[in-house]
Parts: C-alpha cells; structure tokens; sequence
C-alpha cells in the first residue's frame, strides 16, 4: 500500500500534448517579486531524475517556471467542468495552476508536474490565481500524513514563497505567498469527461479514454463484466476499483477531504488538492472539515458515497459514447470493493494480517464500536493495539484469529503515535507566521516519514489496479 520511491534518471515524455488544444489552455507563470526556496522534496525527485538540481536551478524550475528539457513550452491550464457540492459548474478549469511537465519514473509509470498558486489563467475568473503560504503548509502536512498512512495521494514537490502579500477571508490578511508544486501521476478528472459530454465532443471523449487507459492502466474487468472490451467500460471499471479504494483508505486514515466535487477526483485514482481537510479527533461519522459544508455532505462518514455519487457522474459522462448496461454493472462493484478495502487495509494499519472480507468486516466494526464507546483517537486506538498487543476485553474477542504482522522497527516502542490533529497544524503554522521559524515543520515531515518506515505493507491481493500500475 506504501512503497519507498526508487531513483530513476530524468525522461521527459509529455503524451498530454496529444490531446491537442482542446485539453488546456497554453499560459505564462507569474513573475513573482521573489522567491524563497522553503521545501524541496529530494525524496521524490529522486524518482523523476531531480534530485541533483541546485537551489538556483531548483527556483528557477520551481519559482519562475522556466521550461524542464525536452517538456511542456509553455505550460498548460487545464480545461474541465464539475459539480460543485452537487451543482453543475462550466465555469471552472485550472484558475490558479497549470501542467507543467510530464515524465516517466523508473517503472515506466507516467507521472505529472502541476502547479497551485503560479498565477492567473483564463479559468481563474475573479481570483488572483495565488496561493497562501499557509494554505501550502497544510499541504505539505496532508500529503506527507497520508503518504505515511498508506493513501495514494499526489506529493508536495515544492513550495516557494513569493513576496506578495495576499488577503483571503477565511485566514488573518494581508498574509504570506507561495506557489507549490505538486508530483503525481495524472491530472485528469471526473470533470474533464463532464466538460466533454457538456460540450457534445464524443470523439475527444474517445480519445481522453484511450489515454488514459494508456497512460494509468490496469487489470481487465472481471470476465462476466458486460462490455467488459469497450474502452470506456475498461475505465469505467478502473475507475470504480481505484476510487472505492481511496474512499476506504481515508476513512482508515480517519481522513476528511473537506471538497469532493468531481473536479477533484482524479482518473489515476489519487488524493489530491488539500483545502479544508481534517484528520479525526475522535471517531465520529459525522465530523465535517469544512466550515462552509452547512447540511455535511462531505462530511467523514459520507465520503464514500460521494465518491460513489462522482462514480455515478462519471458513467453518466461516458454514456455519450458507451451503453448504460456496462457502466451500471461497473458501478455495482464500487461497494463490495469499497468493503473488502476497509478491511484489507484496516488489517495493514493494526498490523495484522487479513482474513477475508467477511472476518475483516466483524474486526472493522468492533474496532469502531470501541473507538465510539472510549472516545479514542483513531491514531492511538491503531498505535496501541498494533499487531493485536494490549486489547481489553470484547475487543479480544474479535482479535483472537489475527495473527501479528511481525515488524521490530523502533517507532512503535515510541509513547505515543503521530497525528495530525487541527491544534498541532495551527501550532506549526503560528512558529513560520510569529517568528519564520520552519523547524517544527522539517522535524513533523521526518518524524512522519519515520512513521511511514515502519508500515509494513503486506501484498496486494492479485490483480489490484492500483492508481499507479505500471506501464
């Protein structure tokens, strides 16, 4: 569920390109008055051959967007619809972002350079197409969390302050810029099929599929799938699998996304582009991260029917060029997936290894039912009773036929588990904010990693597409 990147030597590849104009919009960065170089990602550059930049290279890349060897010139914003907390946007697309480069990691595997925060494009309607300082803080917070917890979620490549001084309501203004640069391996969303099938383009529809059936692949549907070697019912299916998994695996996280709108859900399978997010302070279905979520549609115990809703909306986008029987049939797949994913991963985390679905299930349930009854942390309930040690009373009973996953790494002999609650987030925040000081921030980020290290990731079962398979 977790693998450590392997170096790789820089191949650029942009297929992006294609797909021709009708995919993105051609865009400059902006020229910002500065650039401060505050977090590199050595360990995933590595991956795409850009570890061995210096700090003047790594700025110029990364701060002022000057063209990778042999990539995109210039940069693409993206062009897409979706639906926004369920309401129909067509005016929406990358308004503070753009494709920067594509490249090939050691696997073959496609994988993207995207931006937040490097200026307006035409998508970025009455913004200013910036990003807060603190809003890339998070995100470096939330991806290097999850990583460690197993989620597929994109990577924080990079994050350069700029100089400028932003007002925002929803933060104390005027406040510090950046631009970030996130690593995944894919940029096309739900909403990209959406704007397709707005703008009656089946044959652009056709060809969004074939690249990414090309570019993200994976197994065949099963063999009594109807439909099963039409490409868009090949997607389909990718699709369901890879999204019932990034719903189960957040809620193991015990992970609130905050905004699941279908312009960010991604066709690779990924997590990705933090704003409100939350992780749990206490078991709690309906806790919600986002201040503006009044009615808690995304709230924690209803992400996974969002993320079937946004399934929904994607058969409906390809219906305009495949037939409903397959898609549906996809579709009623996302919840026995969703079901066997809580449990295999649930299984990962407590560091046992899984017995099935159906035993699975009994444990996952138990398991929540001790966390709602003691109020619990999920982090700690999971640290604890790690490989099934120190499990009091019912709860044993639904431990009894696991067997430990062995793992003697140091961090879990540690007296507590990392977490990632709101107060330790803000506190981080306030020691860049009050006095520039990044030094809670670099040791959180190693102190994760460390976490991560000491998962161990037990085999997926046969024929898992994974968002990432290779190529």
């Amino acid at each position: 569920m977790r693998a450590e990147p392997q170096a790789a030597s820089y191949r650029p590849d942009t297929p992006i390109e294609t797909l021709g104009h009708w995919i993105g919009d051609p865009v400059e960065p902006a020229d910002f008055p500065k650039t401060v170089l505050r977090f590199r990602n050595d360990r995933h550059a590595a991956s795409v051959g850009l570890a061995g930049l210096s700090e003047d290279e790594w700025l110029a890349r990364f701060g002022r967007f000057e063209p990778l060897e042999g990539n995109l010139q210039p940069p693409l914003a993206l062009r897409y619809h979706g639906h926004q907390f369920r309401v129909y946007n067509p005016e929406i697309g990358d308004g503070r972002g753009f494709l920067y480069a594509q490249m090939r990691d050691a696997e073959g595997r496609l994988l993207d350079l995207g931006t937040k925060g490097s200026g307006q494009t035409p998508w970025s309607r009455k913004g200013d197409g910036r990003l807060t300082l603190k809003g890339a803080v998070r995100e470096i917070l939330a991806t290097e969390m999850l990583e460690a917890l197993g989620v597929d979620t994109s990577k924080t490549f990079s994050v350069v302050e700029t100089g400028e001084e932003l007002w925002r309501g929803d933060e104390p203004s005027p406040t510090r810029s950046a631009v970030m640069t996130r690593l995944s391996h894919g940029h096309i969303r739900i909403g990209t099929f959406q704007r397709l099938l707005a703008l009656e383009e089946p044959d652009h529809m056709a060809q969004l599929v074939d690249y990414c059936l090309g570019n993200f692949p994976g197994p065949a549907p099963p063999e009594d799938a109807p439909g099963r070697d039409e490409p868009a019912v090949r997607l389909m299916h990718l699709v369901v699998e890879r999204l019932a998994d990034l719903a189960a695996s957040w809620m193991v996280a015990g992970f609130v996304h905050g905004v699941l709108n279908t312009d960010n859900m991604n066709i690779s399978g990924e997590s990705f582009d933090y704003g409100p997010w939350r992780f749990l302070p206490k078991w709690d279905p309906r806790f919600t991260a986002a201040y503006f979520d009044h009615q808690g549609l995304y709230c924690f115990g209803r992400q996974p029917e969002a993320l079937h809703w946004n399934c929904g909306q994607f058969a409906v986008a390809l219906r305009s060029i495949a037939e409903a029987p397959p898609l549906i049939a996809a579709m009623e797949r996302f919840g026995p997936l969703y079901m066997a994913a809580v449990g295999r991963r649930w299984c990962w985390r407590l560091g046992i290894e899984s017995r099935g679905t159906k035993a699975d299930t009994a444990l996952v349930g138990a398991c929540e039912k001790a966390m709602t009854e003691s109020g619990i942390a999920p982090d700690a309930f999971f640290f604890s009773h790690r490989g099934g040690r120190n499990v009091p009373g019912e709860l044993a009973d639904a431990f009894a036929e696991y067997a430990p996953v062995a793992s003697d790494h140091p961090y879990w002999e540690d007296p507590a588990p990392q977490s990632m609650l709101i107060d330790e987030v803000e506190a981080i925040w306030a020691a860049i904010a009050d006095g520039d000081d990044w030094q809670p921030l670099h040791a959180k980020v190693a102190a994760l990693r460390r976490m991560g290290q000491a998962h161990v990731a037990p085999l997926m079962p046969a024929g898992h597409s994974g968002p990432f398979p290779s190529s």
